[in-house]
């Protein structure tokens, strides 16, 4: 078994340039390629959720969402990128800065059109339970302490507290 290396207050970019990468593809997103690695864990961080991000070209991060719990922001540290922030699209580079309020915060997604990687930094709230909004596929996803469960939004059935009222 693997041990986990002990949490440092310090990661240098020589720390951060070892550390490995972990590929994720969205499973709701065929574009979607992305390698990530943990900063925050790294460093002892509980709490919140501190991620660098590396985006190949022509590829995509995740997919276009939004959260109901866990704040979220994005600051691009390299390379160029477009982000869908509700119904626009931005061009996006080294310094600029999104963030995404919870709940009701708008639906984003971030592609990478460019010839060179794009890095950035991903960041929020780790509340341990949050609920992932894919408007455009009718899909939701309950990140929870049981794992990740995905739900179609025509299955769910909308219930009121009238619904609980016993009816003697």
């Amino acid at each position: 078994m693997t041990e986990t290396p002990a949490a440092k207050p310090l990661l240098t970019a020589a720390d951060i340039a070892e550390m490995p990468e972990v590929h994720i593809r969205h499973p709701f997103n065929p574009k979607s390629d992305i390698y990530l690695k943990s900063l925050a864990p790294a460093a002892g961080l509980t709490r919140v959720s501190l991620t660098l991000g590396r985006v190949p070209p022509g590829r995509e991060s995740f997919i276009y969402h939004s959260h109901e719990r866990d704040e979220e922001f994005l600051y691009i540290l390299s390379g160029r990128g477009r982000a869908e922030i509700g119904e626009e699209v931005f061009e996006v580079g080294p310094g600029d800065f999104m963030g995404f309020p919870a709940p009701g915060g708008p639906p984003h997604h971030l592609t990478n059109p460019a010839d060179e990687d794009l890095v950035y930094l991903m960041g929020g709230e780790r509340s341990g339970l949050d609920i992932g909004h894919f408007p455009r596929l009718g899909k939701r996803i309950l990140f929870g302490p049981g794992g990740i469960q995905a739900y179609d939004d025509k299955d769910a059935q909308q219930l009121s507290f009238t619904d609980f009222l016993a009816k003697d």
